[in-house]
């Protein structure tokens, strides 16, 4: 016996107390720079590095508690296509896939629809949500854009699309490219009743999605280093045998060759929203307060009447929409 072991060590224990329960997700490290991120300070900075400045991926609920007025709004569920139209089947069901991704994001699929106020203005929103299967586009995502685009009708208001999302949803087949078409009659409906159509690209948008709804937008705004594209630049290099610029597919590049037509950092988007909504309605936006409790008062136009918008400068400095 050996009473080190099995004597002492375990009334030490008794005395100073066990090991606590220390929760796993009290610390993030930055996929850019590797620092590590206390969760708190995440949340306040709204999934932006303090270190580097990275823009984290966000998930559709704090995308909308953080561009509408107070963080409160409404949702709306569209009709529910057939779950696993194709029985598709890999290394596991697709069902199965489905099932765990609605239990780990508490969302019914990848595309949420919700309105409300922002800055005053009654604005529709659809954004994307890359937990859920890589914000991959299928039927029910196809659905949820008509549903945001007859519903921004409805209410005479803009539909704001965020966007983040792999692609077209492959365990869907033929049925899933086929949400390019639907998607692009949705933004027609906007369109035809003279409703502005405002497209918020973030890390990533890829695939089907930026083949389709995601590049139709009336004005295209983009976070600040987002990835933005069709292919992946593996695949494009390895097709036309040429190497690619540093920085390609980044919303700063896509910015200097006329793809996007600003660059807005997040903590900046919200205000810029609301100033565009403002703008295009030929609306006032009220000064609002912002999701974090503070007043959030949009920012002032230039003297010809144009927006003055965050480009991919240092901060606070502007220069006018592309």
């Amino acid at each position: 016996m050996n009473w080190l072991k099995d004597f002492v060590r375990p009334k030490l224990r008794e005395l100073v107390g066990g090991p606590k329960d220390i929760p796993e997700d009290l610390w993030d490290k930055c996929p850019k720079c590797s620092q590590m991120i206390f969760h708190r300070d995440r949340e306040k900075n709204l999934g932006v590095c303090q270190h580097c400045g990275h823009h984290m991926r966000l998930g559709a609920k704090r995308r909308l508690e953080m561009l509408f007025d107070d963080g409160a709004y409404q949702t709306i569920e569209s009709d529910s296509p057939v779950t696993d139209p194709l029985k598709f089947r890999d290394r596991r069901k697709y069902a199965e896939r489905l099932k765990e991704a609605r239990t780990r994001t508490g969302a019914d699929d990848a595309l949420t629809v919700a309105h409300g106020k922002m800055g005053g203005i009654d604005v529709v929103i659809a954004a994307l949500d890359f937990a859920f299967m890589g914000g991959s586009m299928g039927v029910a995502v196809g659905e949820g854009m008509l549903a945001a685009a007859r519903l921004a009708v409805a209410r005479n208001a803009p539909l704001i699309v965020v966007t983040s999302s792999g692609g077209a949803r492959m365990q869907e087949g033929i049925l899933s490219l086929m949400q390019m078409a639907r998607t692009t009659i949705a933004v027609s409906e906007v369109r035809e009743a003279g409703l502005p159509y405002i497209v918020v690209l973030t890390d990533p948008t890829t695939g089907g999605v930026s083949a389709s709804f995601a590049m139709l937008g009336d004005i295209a705004i983009a976070e600040s280093g987002a990835l933005i594209g069709f292919a992946g630049a593996r695949v494009i290099e390895q097709t036309i045998r040429e190497t690619l610029p540093e920085g390609f597919q980044k919303a700063e590049f896509l910015l200097e060759h006329g793809m996007v037509d600003m660059v807005v950092r997040r903590h900046e988007l919200r205000d810029t929203l609301i100033r565009i909504v403002g703008l295009l309605g030929n609306r006032v936006p009220a000064a609002a307060p912002g999701p974090d409790g503070g007043e959030s008062v949009p920012a002032e136009t230039d003297g010809a009447g144009g927006a003055a918008v965050s480009g991919p400068g240092q901060p606070g400095e502007s220069s006018p929409a592309q």
